[in-house]
């Protein structure tokens, strides 16, 4: 392979991607490479796994499923980051009641409230 004409087909395919990350579909490919995965990827990366045939620019539709699937992922990753701060406080009846009627345990009433 003459690689003149391999970088020159990378920089043509490089500049015919209009996105800065565009998002790609991996093929199958003899050292294990699986079809179907999307991914996105700086152009650079994108043109080089196109013009080495390991990927292809996704259609729109896979683009926005993709996109779909990455705020889902982002929605579910926020409510276990939320989940992990709830703040559970156990009381006891005694501190209820005191709760309930302004007064707790071992308080005193603030000089304003006399």
């Amino acid at each position: 392979m003459d690689l003149k004409q391999y970088f020159r087909k990378i920089r043509e395919i490089e500049a015919g991607i209009g996105e800065a990350y565009p998002i790609i579909v991996s093929r199958d490919t003899p050292d294990g490479g699986k079809a179907g995965m999307l991914v996105e990827v700086p152009r650079a990366v994108a043109a080089k796994m196109i013009a080495d045939g390991r990927a292809a620019l996704a259609s729109e539709e896979e683009k926005e499923l993709y996109r779909l699937e990455q705020v889902s992922a982002k929605q579910a990753s926020e409510q276990a980051e939320l989940a992990k701060r709830i703040q559970v406080t156990i009381l006891n009846e005694a501190d209820l009641l005191g709760v309930n009627t302004g007064k707790r345990k071992g308080s005193e009433p603030s000089p304003a409230a006399k």
